[in-house]
């Protein structure tokens, strides 16, 4: 990724995709470089890293282990986006409490199940209900979050992407 003024483009970071692997690591390496830290390019990697996962149709997880700042900014990551899903849902037409799985959360991000299950405890929103798990948005939650994503002025929009995945199983054999 690059940033652009009036002396030409800069290198802020980059990632490395995964092309295969067995522990359905997505990313490789990521790195925003000093200079460039802090000003949202790492979220904006891992968030792309994520939406070349959707185009795979796949759930994805960085390599471990992560870095203290890798873990840092992919938990802030993975929080984000998984409020944003919860934040969406809608009660039903007879007011019922809106239900979505874990299952149903990584697929529409392409985070590995696990990872969702250790950001909702990470931000302690599982609570133990009449016998089942149950998701709870406090105002502290929200209030953070809505604080969060004012400050998130970079995003990928996937609809100006247009990648095709290579399918790795079909290359020749040595």
């Amino acid at each position: 990724m690059t940033e652009y003024d009036n002396k030409g483009f800069h290198i802020v970071g980059y990632f490395s995709k995964e092309k295969e692997s067995t522990e359905d690591y997505n990313v490789a390496c990521i790195l925003t470089l000093p200079p460039y830290q802090r000003n949202g390019y790492g979220k904006l990697l891992i968030e792309f890293s994520y939406e070349l996962s959707k185009f795979e149709g796949k759930t994805g997880s960085p390599e471990k282990p992560l870095s203290d700042l890798g873990l840092l900014s992919y938990r802030s990551y993975w929080s984000n986006t998984i409020l944003e899903i919860l934040l969406q849902l809608k009660p039903n037409e007879s007011g019922e409490k809106p239900q979505i799985t874990i299952n149903e959360i990584s697929e529409l991000t392409s985070i590995k199940k696990e990872d969702v299950i250790s950001t909702l405890q990470h931000l302690n929103l599982i609570n133990y209900y009449k016998g089942q798990y149950v998701i709870v948005l406090s105002n502290d939650v929200l209030d953070s979050h809505s604080r969060s994503m004012q400050r998130r002025k970079l995003r990928i929009d996937p609809k100006y992407l247009h990648w095709t995945p290579k399918d790795w199983s079909k290359r020749g054999k040595w």
